[in-house]
This record gives C-alpha cells, sequence and structure tokens, in this order.
C-alpha cells in the first residue's frame, strides 16, 4: 500500500526523513504552536496549527493571520520594502478541496496598479495576484503561465499558494505548511505539473499549503501498519479515490482567509487587520 503526504511533520514522524544533521523544533507564534524542520541541503518546513481557528476560539483568526506573517518574515527576512511580489493561487475553484489557492487571492491586495497613487496607496509595495486555473480547464500549463509574467512583472519573490496532501485525518484544514522550497503543483494527488521553484524559474518561491484531502490508499497503509491487520475492506482502499472533511466548504473557505490575510500583512507591515477589512470590503 502506498503512502502519500506533502506534510514535512508527517515526513519526520514515518521516518520518512531522517538525518544526523535536521533540525526538528517545536514552539510557538503569536499564540500558534508551531514546528519547524530543516533539512541539511537548506530547505525549511514551518508547520502551524489551526486548531484553535476551528474550534472558533476568541481572537484565533488574528492569531494565525499574525503567524502565517511571521513565519513569512523569517522564511524571507530581507526582502526590500518595494520589491515586486507574485502571489500565485493554484488550484481548481470549482472543486472545492482544491480551492484554498484561488480563494486565497480574494483576500490578498493587488496594489501593482496602484502603488505610488496618492494618498491611499503611498508606501505599498508592488503586489500581483493571480489564479491561473488547471490545465484541464485553460490548456495551459501554470509554469508556462508564471514564465511568462515573469519578463513583465520582474518580482524578486513568489509566494505560491496550493491544497496539500495528508497522512492523518487529525491534520486534515488544521495545518497550514511554509517552505522555501517551492511547490509542484498537484503533486499531493499524483498528478504533478511543472514544479514552481527558485531553480526554474530564477525567482525565490515560498509556497503556503493547507492538506485537505487524504488518499485512501494511505488510510489503509495507516490502519494495516498500527493494527497488523490484513482484510479485503482494507484492500478496496487502494482503488485511487480521495477523501476529505465534511464540513470541507467552510474549513477551506477558512484557511484560504488566514493565509491571504497573513500573505498582506507580511507585505504590508503597515497594515491591521481592521485594514485589510476596509480595503476588501
Amino acid at each position: 500500500m502506498s503512502v502519500r503526504t506533502d506534510l514535512a511533520v508527517e515526513r519526520l514522524e514515518s521516518g520518512e526523513v531522517t538525518s544526523d544533521n535536521l533540525e526538528h523544533r517545536q514552539y510557538t507564534c503569536e499564540g500558534v504552536a508551531c514546528v519547524r524542520v530543516r533539512q541539511p541541503d537548506g530547505g525549511t518546513y514551518l508547520t502551524l496549527s489551526l486548531d484553535e481557528l476551528m474550534r472558533r476560539e476568541q481572537e484565533s483568526f488574528a492569531h494565525a493571520c499574525r503567524a502565517v506573517a511571521a513565519q513569512l518574515r523569517e522564511l524571507v527576512p530581507r526582502l526590500r520594502a518595494q520589491a515586486p511580489v507574485l502571489v500565485i493561487g493554484l488550484g481548481n475553484r470549482s472543486v472545492t478541496p482544491d480551492a484554498v489557492g484561488p480563494l486565497c487571492c480574494q483576500s490578498v491586495l493587488a496594489t501593482r496598479h496602484l502603488t505610488g497613487a496618492e494618498p491611499i496607496l503611498d508606501g505599498f509595495r508592488p503586489v500581483s495576484v493571480l489564479a491561473p486555473g488547471v490545465l484541464g480547464t485553460t490548456g495551459v500549463e501554470t509554469g508556462e503561465i508564471v514564465r511568462g509574467l515573469l519578463e513583465n512583472i520582474r518580482p524578486e519573490l513568489i509566494l505560491a499558494v496550493d491544497a496539500l496532501a495528508a497522512r492523518r485525518m487529525r491534520r486534515l484544514m488544521r495545518t497550514i505548511q511554509l517552505t522555501d522550497t517551492g511547490i509542484v503543483p498537484g503533486s499531493g494527488v499524483g498528478n504533478a505539473r511543472t514544479a514552481l521553484t527558485h531553480e526554474e524559474l530564477g525567482v525565490p518561491v515560498i509556497a503556503l499549503g493547507v492538506p485537505t484531502v487524504i488518499d485512501t490508499a494511505t488510510i489503509a497503509s495507516e490502519i494495516a501498519e498500527q493494527t497488523e491487520a490484513r482484510c479485503e475492506a482494507l484492500e478496496d482502499l487502494n482503488t485511487p479515490a480521495i477523501v476529505t472533511t465534511r464540513d470541507v466548504d467552510r474549513q477551506v473557505a477558512d484557511a484560504a482567509r488566514v493565509i491571504g490575510y497573513g500573505i498582506n500583512l507580511f507585505l504590508h507591515p503597515m497594515l491591521k487587520l481592521t485594514d485589510i477589512d476596509a480595503f476588501l470590503s
């Protein structure tokens, strides 16, 4: 049985990633539980818990947004104040578990066309926001679209937001992973496309994602491993299928909004959450 996950913390837990030089640290940021996994090759993965947000605890949305911004600052500590940034929302907006990226774009302030305007947007950095859709509906690879934009926009940083696949049910919709290694769109569901990485694009790429699905073969593998069981029902789960949560609509919208607001706080440090609400209203 195959096991599929996009989360570094789950690869670490399973023993898939092991190294004497691997850094693994748990900490709290803005009241949010976080885990840092730093690999010897320099790749860093930061994982934030959304448990409080899913329980609708007081101030949980504000805490989560500020934590996303703080972790982005850790991954990108030296971004110029006026450096252009491109935000890409990966995924299919018509398929709810795959709509994290496009929904996130609705909460990100696009300012490239307005920077320098007086007096409202003075001091804002130029930000471009794009939800390019998927190959099956556009006929164009996301990587091709991004490369076509680079010459005109000339961003100094790309933020790519996507849905991910998890190994454990308890992490569905309750985790945000940020990494400086970029992303391969579609890899979480076995449909890998052109990589969006610094090596491929010549621009630093930070990937932000939320696990929204689990492969049924992964569930079967987990059950079989923990129970040492072998039965027909578990074998049936090897038929390619994806599962998600009952409240996927609300949870995807919540997670996408947190990431979008966190990106705004990172890109425009003078903003408050109430300012973002006002600009998006």
